[in-house]
């Protein structure tokens, strides 16, 4: 049997990428930022929940391996191989809505960027999104992606029920009232229990968001972090290396016929379309020519970001919640994020600080930090505790390891844990600390897929499972 899967790795590495044929010839792919390339043999994207049954039943009895893939944003080889890869882009769209429950269930292959859309004609929103939307939303549930907000829960936290497909071909429906131990262990799943074909998702009433964007001191913002969070709807920042100011980023939540509170009021009203020729430019077009000087010419970086840092300015808008949150990337990056224990957040980003100036690097791209409530998800980043997320990037044509690997050495002292869809160098015997109920999952996963079917030589090394 055919159980390896190899997979261009390192000690960083990222992976996915989206295919968008039907059929099984093999097709090369590689991942958003183009770190890891595989070549399957097989690539599908089957048009109904039988179709894939069938792809399922067919790698099972050749002896495949298979892995599903979605927008490719995950930056660690969780869904690369060379076996059977599986896209689902053809199973979209709302499957029910309870609309007196504001229970929403859609096709795992929906990506998050349709789903306002689909939401619209009912009055709902998600909860809660990060600054993104291409994923596939099966992808963005099973590797514990998260918006920020201390009132809020990543995605898994919001997922009401699951569709199952295993290595029979056969579909299992899960949630708190059916199967209610493997819907607790498979909200995050990184793709290894099987195909996930349905997600159910606790949603809300629509909203609009007050965005409030102000620059403010770093050692300032630092000091009265967990305050500032505390205190927010919704909480950001962005500092870039070498400068002394960071970017703030305070998002509150009304709805969408509502004036806003106090001073609040006097936001702009709703206009999505400046808000995104905003993005564009100043969140694009600056970063490029940015960061392209910054690769050419590394010495510059320190002076780029200072202008940069001088020519951010206050402001405030108002937009539907989907149209703050997310902000359209358009240069390519590799990125490491780490989730720690709220109160340690602050000293480690002083650590992290200390450590680019004394090995005097110069670094491009902005420290990204936000903030989740605590969940009861086994494998969630924020499992069990109030969690603020940092998140440290590279340009795409920049080499990343020795940045990464210096930070990943201060995040770990602090109790973080690694987002499952980016790079780290944890396996099983690390995470196993991390998690309390690693093996719990370990066990399901066995039962489910007792051939490893649903799965790689990467997640194989997370789960500690030998190549077969």
């Amino acid at each position: 049997m055919n159980r390896g899967g190899a997979v261009r790795t390192g000690l960083f590495a990222g992976t996915g990428a989206a295919g968008q044929r039907t059929g099984r010839a093999s097709r090369a792919f590689r991942s958003w930022s183009g770190h890891v390339h595989a070549h399957p043999h097989t690539f599908e994207s089957p048009a109904s929940v039988e179709a894939l049954s069938d792809v399922v039943d067919r790698a099972s009895a050749a002896g495949d391996r298979l892995r599903v893939v979605g927008a490719g944003h995950s930056f660690t080889p969780i869904a690369a191989g060379t076996d059977v890869m599986v896209n689902l882009d053809e199973l979209t769209g709302i499957v029910a809505v309870d609309e007196t429950a504001r229970r929403v269930r859609f096709r795992a292959g929906t990506r998050l960027r349709d789903i306002p859309a689909l939401l619209e004609p009912f009055g709902l929103a998600l909860a809660n999104q990060g600054d993104v939307n291409p994923q596939s939303l099966a992808g963005a549930i099973s590797t514990s992606t998260h918006g920020t907000g201390l009132g809020f829960t990543g995605f898994a936290g919001t997922v009401t029920g699951l569709s199952l497909m295993g290595p029979d071909g056969n579909v299992r429906e899960l949630s708190a009232e059916t199967e209610a131990e493997a819907f607790d262990l498979a909200r995050v799943s990184l793709g290894v229990l099987g195909v996930v074909t349905e997600v159910e998702l606790q949603c809300v009433r629509a909203f609009d968001l007050i965005a409030e964007e102000h620059v403010v001191g770093f050692a300032e913002l630092l000091d009265g972090l967990s305050e500032r969070m505390q205190a927010a709807d919704h909480f950001e920042f962005y500092w870039f290396p070498h400068t002394d100011a960071a970017l703030t980023k305070t998002n509150t939540r009304v709805a969408p016929d509502d004036a806003g509170p106090g001073r609040l009021a006097a936001a702009l009203p709703r206009n999505r379309w400046v808000t995104l020729l905003d993005k564009e430019i100043v969140e694009n077009g600056a970063l490029r020519l940015a960061v392209e000087l910054g690769a050419a010419v590394p010495n510059v970086v320190p002076s780029i970001n200072r202008l940069a840092q001088s020519l951010v300015s206050d402001r405030m808008y108002r937009a539907a919640g989907h149209d703050v949150f997310v902000t359209p990337r358009r240069v390519r990056f590799n990125e490491m994020e780490y989730a720690l224990p709220f109160a340690a957040g602050a000293e480690a980003i002083r650590e992290i600080r200390e450590m680019i100036e004394a090995k005097g690097w110069s670094i491009s791209f902005p420290i990204e930090v936000r903030c989740a409530a605590a969940d009861d998800v086994p494998l969630s980043t924020a499992t069990g505790r109030e969690t603020m997320y940092i998140a440290v990037h590279r340009f795409a044509k920049e080499d990343f390891a020795e940045y990464f690997r210096v930070v990943e050495a201060i995040l770990r002292r602090h109790g973080g844990r690694p987002h499952w869809g980016k790079i780290h160098t944890l396996a099983a015997a690390d995470l196993r600390e991390l998690y309390s109920r690693f093996d719990d999952f370990c066990a399901l996963r066995a039962r489910l897929d007792p051939d490893a079917m649903f799965g790689n030589r990467y997640t194989d090394s997370l789960f500690g499972l030998s190549r077969r």
